[in-house]
């Protein structure tokens, strides 16, 4: 009985030269990824994918070229991924007609142009990934036809255009992330009761967003507010067959350095908002967010006090405020996040003692430099502010630290004593003689050979 080839999987190999090409009609994966190929992707590779093949992938080689349009022409493909590669040209505006495709995954290339504003009303795609490119132009509404998002990264492009409000409707959307682009505006959005109660990763970074973050927005992130007993520990993929998957992957920054996750576990979350334009008071409504684990508010215009309601986030990991204009004290309350292994607080204008905690006390001091009121450990050894003004031994302060009264008083006094012996000298002829005659009995007294010469 002859065998048929179902799955092609030569994946992390050390493989040269070109791409092979199969056909078999009873294929339904190819996986070419993480080799050394170096050639193009060839022009007719969509000829060899029959009405079976739903996987393709040739990421992480050093494919050069375009995106041949001939992958287009296949109705069954439902993951592609030609990440991490150096394509070149224009995206491939008939990427976005497949009907069947449920993962598209072109991060990290050298793609230019736009993405075409026609995404199918029938539109399958659960995960669109083209960050890392040179896509311009802008945010593509037609994806509101695609109802079963759930991946949407988009980062490190060019792309220009005001916060996407029109998707708050696709409930299923578990990771958005428009880092590094062009976008402007606020980020409210009117009428979002339930907007993404499934989303897990939300990533705004370097742009150029503004005005305050609304706090009605962050009550509707149902999955951030889970805790940790009801959150799945299970691996997010699309299965095929019971065989074959695919996973997402996304890069966070987290305590201060890029992480990218290979496997987007349904327990991580994250919000970095770090970079841009945002002002007014941190929401209060982020100490709902019992699940989150990083958050970067870093490089902004955010005003008031740090809430006290962080102290609620019991799993969080990573704090980045630095580089705001807060105020205050920091929360006793952050000293009781366990979990908590990296905090920046820099460069605001936080005042008091640094609290004490079992965590906080392990950070370094650059964690809470630039910050003029701020004492205590690490920062400092002894229980004043870094720039204390210098006292004087033996004087008193007033309570704006600025007059010595001490010494006041004896130069008032001394100022004093010397204007009034003047005066009675100047203007008292009575007290003038007196003066006179007492200071001579005493010089006689001292060198007698005075009075022989002066007489009385």
């Amino acid at each position: 009985m002859p065998c048929s080839l179902r799955v092609l999987d030569l994946h992390s190999n050390q493989l040269q030269g070109k791409i092979p090409v199969l056909s078999s009609p009873h294929v339904f994966a190819l996986d070419y990824s993480r080799n050394n190929f170096s050639s193009s992707i060839p022009d007719d590779i969509g000829a060899y994918f029959t009405s079976n093949t739903i996987f393709f992938s040739v990421a992480s080689n050093n494919l050069h070229g375009i995106i041949p349009r001939s992958i287009c022409n296949s109705q069954s493909l439902e993951i592609l991924d030609l990440s991490n590669n150096s394509l070149s040209g224009s995206f491939p505006q008939c990427l976005t007609t497949m009907k069947a495709l449920a993962v598209l995954n072109l991060r990290r290339n050298n793609l230019t142009d736009y993405i075409a504003d026609k995404f199918p009303q029938s539109c399958s795609l659960q995960s669109l990934d083209l960050s890392g490119n040179q896509i311009q132009g802008q945010f593509p509404k037609s994806l509101t036809n695609c109802t079963k998002r759930e991946v949407l990264i988009l980062g490190k492009n060019q792309i220009t255009d005001a916060f996407p409000c029109f998707l708050k409707n696709i409930s299923t959307l578990r990771v958005l992330a428009l880092q590094s682009n062009k976008f402007y505006g606020h980020i409210g959005c009117a009428k979002t009761n339930g907007t993404w109660p499934m989303l897990q990763i939300i990533d705004l970074a370097n742009n150029n967003f503004d005005g305050e973050i609304p706090g009605s927005s962050l009550s509707t992130w149902q999955a951030m507010m889970a805790n940790k007993d009801d959150a799945a520990s299970k691996l997010h993929h699309l299965q095929f067959h019971n065989q074959y998957f695919c996973q997402d992957a996304i890069t966070v920054t987290s305590k201060g350095i890029d992480m990218e996750l290979v496997k987007v576990l349904t327990v991580f979350t994250s919000i970095d908002f770090s970079c841009n334009k945002f002002n007014g008071p941190i929401p209060e409504e982020i100490g709902e967010l019992k699940s989150l684990r990083v958050l970067n508010l870093s490089g902004n215009a955010f005003t008031g006090e740090i809430p006290s309601s962080l102290g609620n986030l019991q799993q969080l990991e990573s704090l980045d405020l630095s580089q705001n204009n807060l105020g205050g004290q920091i929360p006793p309350q952050l000293a009781k996040l366990t979990f908590l292994s990296f905090m920046n607080v820099s460069y605001n204008q936080l005042v008091g003692e640094i609290p004490k905690g079992t965590q906080i006390s392990t950070f370094s001091k650059a964690s809470f430099v630039g910050n003029k009121g701020l004492y205590g450990p690490p920062l400092t050894a002894e229980n004043r502010p870094v720039l204390s003004p210098p006292t004087l031994e033996g004087s008193h302060q007033n309570s704006g630290g600025e007059i010595y009264w001490g010494l006041i008083s004896a130069e008032i006094g001394f100022t004093f004593g010397i204007g009034m012996a003047i005066g009675s000298l100047l203007f008292c002829k009575r007290w003038r003689n007196w003066y006179y005659k007492a200071m001579f009995n005493i010089l006689v007294k001292i060198f007698p050979q005075l009075e022989e010469r002066c007489g009385n």
